[in-house]
C-alpha cells in the first residue's frame, strides 16, 4: 500500500509537471491578434495637429502598430502645415523592414464605396492614389488592401493583384453603419473573384455576429473576451479583431482605449499578420457574390440621385474624350493633354469618395458633401468638354460635319446638330461619305433656346467620317412611326414595336409588343399594377398613392424619321409629374425622361420616424417596397434577376429584395442595368438607368426603380426634396440572356454616344485605329502614357477564345502588363489582307487585360 501511494504521489507530481509545462503552450497558442490604425483624411477627417499626435502616441506605445487608410491628398496639405512631423513619417514609411510601426492598407485617391462606380473608375482610384503617395513615400509597396468603410465589390481580387496587392480584408467592424460583408468562414478564406482570381483574404468570420445593440458593429470591433473565445471555439486558431479609428480620435491605441478584451492580443500590421498566419491554416475558396457585400444607403433620396448622375456624366464623358483625345494623337498630330486629364480625374476620384454618399449634408470645408460633389464633377465636365472641340453650328448648305465613333466596333445612332436660330428648312438633308441621303428630322427646342437638326449615322470602329448638309428635295423625313388615338388608347407602331397608352390609367403602358418576338406581349395584363406606373406610401396619408389614379393627358411631342417623342402628364398625390417615353429609328431601347415637378414637401415611405435612435435596427429607409417606385409587371414565367456590378454580372439569388432591418441588409443594388429573364432564359427585359440607385423585384413583386424616398435617413437626418426629381431610364426587351443580347454592349452606346467633332475640317480618318473582331468585349479605356497606347480590355460577355484587335500600322512592341506595370507577354501582329495589323488576346469571362502598344511613329498613321 505503502508502495503504492509513493507511485500514485509520483504519478500525480509527473502530471503536474506536465500540465505545468503544457500551459504556457496552450496559452501562446490561444493568442489573439488586432489590426489598429486610422481612417480618414483632409476631406473626411484630419486635424491640423493630428501628425504630430500619432507620432507622440508612437513613441509612447512603442509596440503601437498602424495601419492606415488615409487619403493620398492629405500628404499634401500635412507637408504645408506641419514639416517636421512630416518628414518623420516619410522616414518611417521608408523603413519596410519587420519591426516597422506603419502599413498603407488602401491607397484609393477618393476612399470610394468601390461597389457603386464603374470597374475603370475603381482602377483609377488605386492608380492616382498610388502614384500620389509614391511622391511623397517612394519605396512604399501595399501588400494588404483593407477598409474601414464596406469598401469592396466583388471583382477586387484581380484589380488588387494586378497592382502587385497579395492580400486584402473583408472586415469593416467598426464602422458598418453603410453595410457588412456576409459572414463566413474561420481564420483566412481565398476569395475568389468573377474571372476566377484569387486573393487570401481574413473575412468576417463564421461566428462575428452583428453587436447587440448596435447599427454600426459587429462584435469583432474590440477582442472582447466572448469574442476571442467565441472564435476559439468555432475553430479559428488566430482570432483578429479590427479597428480603424476615425483621424481626430485622440483614443492613443484603440484596445487600451476601451481597457478591456482578451489577453495577450498582439497589436500587429495586416502584412505580419498575414505572412504568419498563412503558412498554418487551410484558405478554402469562397466565390464571393456581389449579393455577399451587403450594402445600403438612402436609395431614392433626391441628394443621392442628383449625386450619382453627376458621377456617372462626368465618369461617362472624362472615358470618352479620352478615347477621342488619343484618336486625335494619332490621327491629328494632336499634343496628349495629360495634365488636362489628370486634373479632370482627380476631381472626379474626390467626386467618388465614400462620404459623399453616406453623410451627403456634412460640412467640408464651406461646402455640403453634395455640393463638392456638384463643384468636382463640373470641373472634370468643363476638362472633358474642352478637349471634346465641340463643334461650330451654322445651318448651311455646303456643310461638312465630321462624325465620330470612339467604340471599337460600327456603331449606329442619332445625332444632333444644333442651331441658335428657330428656322428650319426641310430641303436641308444629310448625305454620308458616300453620297446617300440620311433620314433627317427637324427638332424645336421646348425652351426655346434653338433648333436641332437630327440624323442617323453609321461610323466604323474607332473612325471619323464626313456627313454633309446639302440642299435636296428629296423626302427624307418620313415618320418611322405611325400613331393614332382611340378613346382613351393611344398606339403606337415603330419599326420594332407595337405600344399602347391609357390616358384613363394615368399614362401606363397597357400593352407592348416587340416585333422581333413574334408580337411577344410583355406586359403583364394580369397584375394589378400598371406598367411604368408610379406608386409609393405617402405617409402622412397613409396610403399607397398611384399615378394611374388619376386621368393624364398626352401630347405629341416629334414624330420624324429619326425619333419619335410623346410626352404624358399626369398627377400623383396632387403633385404634377412628366414622363416622356422615346423611340429612335434603329434602336432596340425604349427610353424615358421622368420629372415629378413636387408642390410643397412630400414625405414618402414606410413611416415618419418621429424618435430616431441611431440603436434602432429598424428604419423606414431600409424598406423599398414603401418609396416611390417605377413599376414593371413583365409577362415573363419564374422569373430571374441579373444585374451589372464593376466588371461583374451577378445572378441573384434573393427571393426578394426588400428588408427592413440594419441586421437583415440585401444587396439590392443597380450600378448601370438589372435585367429580369425567364425560367427558360429565352426572353428577358432589361432595365438601365442614368444613376447608381436600388432596384426593387420579388415573387410578388414586380420589377422596379427606386424613384423618391422622403423622410429620416442615417443618424436622423431629413432627406427632402429641395426642387424637381428628374431621372432618365431605359427598357429593352430582348431574346435568350443578358450576355446574348450584349447588355453591356448597348449601355455602352448609352454612355458613348456618336460625336460631331467639328465641321470646318474636311477630314475623315483613312481607318479604324481600334477595332475588335467580335462582340462581348468593352474597350474599358483607350489613352496616351509614355508616348505609348493603353487599351484596356474587359471580357463583359464573350466565351473564353481569344479576342483579335486591330490597329492601323505596326506596333514597334506589344506589351500585356499588369495594371502596376509588370510585363507578362508580348503578343505578336501580324499583317492582314485589308492592311491593318492583327494581334490576339485571351482572357476569361470578366477579365481584365491592359496591352501597351509602342509605334516608331506614332504621329504617321
Amino acid at each position: 500500500m505503502i508502495f503504492l501511494r509513493l507511485v500514485h504521489i509520483r504519478c500525480c507530481i509527473f502530471i503536474t509537471l506536465i500540465n505545468a509545462l503544457w500551459m504556457p503552450t496552450k496559452a501562446v497558442a490561444q493568442k489573439a491578434y488586432f489590426i489598429d490604425g486610422y481612417h480618414g483624411g483632409k476631406w473626411g477627417h484630419y486635424p491640423q495637429d493630428f501628425t504630430q499626435y500619432l507620432l507622440t502616441k508612437l513613441t509612447e506605445y512603442p509596440t503601437w502598430k498602424l495601419n492606415l487608410e488615409i487619403e493620398p491628398e492629405t500628404w499634401d496639405w500635412v507637408k504645408q502645415v506641419d514639416p517636421i512631423s512630416y518628414q518623420t513619417v516619410v522616414k518611417m514609411a521608408a523603413d519596410q523592414t519587420t519591426g516597422r510601426s506603419i502599413e498603407y492598407v488602401n491607397p484609393a485617391y477618393g476612399q470610394p464605396y468601390m461597389y457603386n462606380i464603374s470597374g475603370e473608375s475603381i482602377i483609377r482610384q488605386l492608380s492616382y492614389g498610388m502614384q500620389q503617395l509614391r511622391k511623397h513615400f517612394p519605396t512604399l509597396t501595399f501588400t494588404t488592401y483593407s477598409s474601414e468603410e464596406p469598401c469592396f465589390t466583388s471583382s477586387l481580387p484581380q484589380l488588387l493583384t494586378s497592382f502587385g496587392i497579395r492580400y486584402a480584408s473583408l472586415k469593416n467592424p467598426n464602422t458598418c453603419w453603410g453595410g457588412y460583408v456576409k459572414a463566413y468562414g474561420k481564420d483566412l478564406i481565398t476569395w475568389q473573384g468573377p474571372d476566377g482570381t484569387n486573393i487570401p483574404t481574413s473575412p468576417r468570420y463564421g461566428m462575428e455576429q452583428l453587436k447587440p445593440g448596435s447599427t454600426w458593429e459587429t462584435i469583432g470591433n474590440n477582442n472582447s473576451l466572448n469574442y476571442v473565445q467565441s472564435a476559439i471555439a468555432a475553430g479559428i486558431k488566430y482570432p483578429l479583431g479590427m479597428c480603424l479609428q476615425d483621424a481626430g480620435w485622440r483614443n492613443g491605441p484603440w484596445l487600451g482605449h476601451i481597457n478591456s478584451g482578451f489577453q495577450p492580443t498582439i497589436t500587429t500590421l495586416w502584412s505580419d499578420y498575414f505572412a504568419m498566419v498563412i503558412p498554418l491554416v487551410q484558405a478554402p475558396v469562397w466565390r464571393l457574390s456581389q449579393e455577399d457585400i451587403r450594402v445600403s444607403l438612402v436609395w431614392g433620396s433626391q441628394i443621392l440621385q442628383r449625386i450619382g448622375q453627376q458621377i456617372r456624366q462626368s465618369e461617362n464623358k472624362l472615358l470618352l474624350a479620352e478615347r477621342s483625345a488619343t484618336m486625335d494623337y494619332f490621327f491629328k498630330q494632336a499634343t496628349w493633354p495629360g495634365q488636362k486629364f489628370d486634373e479632370a480625374w482627380r476631381s472626379l476620384l474626390l467626386a467618388q469618395h465614400h462620404d459623399c454618399w453616406i453623410v451627403p449634408y456634412n460640412r467640408v470645408e464651406n461646402s455640403n458633401w453634395a455640393e463638392k460633389v456638384a463643384q468636382w464633377t463640373a470641373a472634370t465636365l468643363r476638362s472633358a468638354n474642352q478637349v471634346l472641340t465641340p463643334a461650330k453650328h451654322q445651318a448651311v448648305a455646303g456643310t461638312s460635319l465630321t462624325i465620330r465613333n470612339t467604340l471599337p466596333y460600327t456603331q449606329n445612332g442619332q445625332l444632333n446638330y444644333s442651331f441658335k436660330g428657330s428656322k428650319t428648312d426641310t430641303n436641308l438633308v444629310v448625305f454620308d461619305s458616300q453620297g446617300r441621303a440620311q433620314p433627317t428630322q427637324w427638332s424645336k427646342r421646348v425652351d426655346g433656346t434653338g433648333t436641332d437638326l437630327l440624323f442617323l449615322a453609321t461610323i466604323p470602329a474607332m473612325a471619323d467620317r464626313l456627313y454633309h448638309l446639302k440642299k435636296s428635295k428629296r423626302n427624307m423625313g418620313k415618320s418611322f412611326v405611325n400613331l393614332h388615338k382611340a378613346g382613351t388608347n393611344y398606339f403606337i407602331e415603330s419599326d420594332q414595336y407595337q405600344i399602347c397608352l391609357d390616358t384613363a390609367q394615368g399614362g401606363v403602358i397597357t400593352s407592348l409588343k416587340s416585333k422581333a418576338s413574334l408580337q411577344k406581349e410583355w406586359v403583364d395584363t394580369n397584375h394589378n399594377a400598371g406598367f411604368n406606373e408610379l406608386r409609393g406610401f405617402f405617409y402622412q396619408e397613409h396610403a399607397f398613392r398611384s399615378s394611374a389614379e388619376n386621368p393624364a393627358t398626352i401630347t405629341l411631342v416629334e414624330q420624324g424619321a429619326v425619333r419619335f417623342k410623346l410626352r404624358v402628364d399626369g398627377h400623383i398625390a396632387g403633385h404634377p409629374f412628366t414622363q416622356e417615353l422615346i423611340l429612335v429609328n434603329g434602336q432596340p431601347r425604349i427610353d424615358f425622361n421622368l420629372t415629378i415637378d413636387w408642390k410643397g414637401q412630400p414625405h414618402i415611405g414606410q413611416y415618419e420616424e418621429t424618435a430616431y435612435k441611431a440603436e434602432n435596427r429598424n428604419k423606414a429607409f431600409y424598406n423599398d417596397r414603401y418609396k416611390l417606385l417605377l413599376l414593371f409587371p413583365t409577362a415573363l414565367a419564374g422569373q430571374q434577376i441579373m444585374k451589372n456590378a464593376p466588371f461583374d454580372v451577378t445572378e441573384s439569388t434573393l427571393d426578394n429584395t426588400f428588408f427592413s432591418r440594419w441586421d437583415s441588409i440585401k444587396n439590392n443594388v443597380v450600378l448601370d442595368w438589372v435585367d429580369e429573364v425567364d425560367q427558360k432564359r429565352q426572353q428577358g427585359m432589361a432595365l438601365f438607368t442614368d444613376h447608381t440607385t436600388s432596384y426593387v423585384h420579388g415573387k410578388d413583386h414586380p420589377l422596379g426603380l427606386t424613384v423618391q424616398y422622403a423622410g429620416k435617413g442615417l443618424w436622423g437626418k431629413d432627406y427632402q426634396v429641395d426642387g424637381p426629381t428628374q431621372i432618365s431610364y431605359s427598357l429593352m426587351p430582348h431574346a435568350k440572356t443578358w450576355d446574348q443580347a450584349q447588355l453591356w454592349q448597348e449601355d455602352d452606346r448609352m454612355k458613348s454616344p456618336l460625336l460631331i467633332t467639328d465641321d470646318y475640317l474636311q477630314y475623315q480618318t483613312p481607318t479604324s485605329l481600334v477595332a475588335f473582331d467580335k462582340v462581348g468585349y468593352q474597350l474599358s479605356a483607350l489613352y496616351i502614357e509614355d508616348n505609348a497606347m493603353i487599351m484596356r480590355i474587359f471580357n463583359a460577355a464573350s466565351d473564353v477564345s481569344p479576342l483579335t484587335v486591330l490597329v492601323p500600322v505596326h506596333p514597334s512592341r506589344i506589351t500585356m502588363e499588369e495594371l502596376d506595370g509588370r510585363p507578362l507577354q508580348h503578343p505578336d501582329a501580324k499583317q492582314t489582307p485589308t492592311g491593318s495589323y492583327a494581334f490576339s488576346i485571351a482572357m476569361p469571362r470578366f477579365g481584365v487585360r491592359t496591352i501597351r502598344l509602342s509605334f516608331n511613329d506614332p504621329h504617321n498613321l
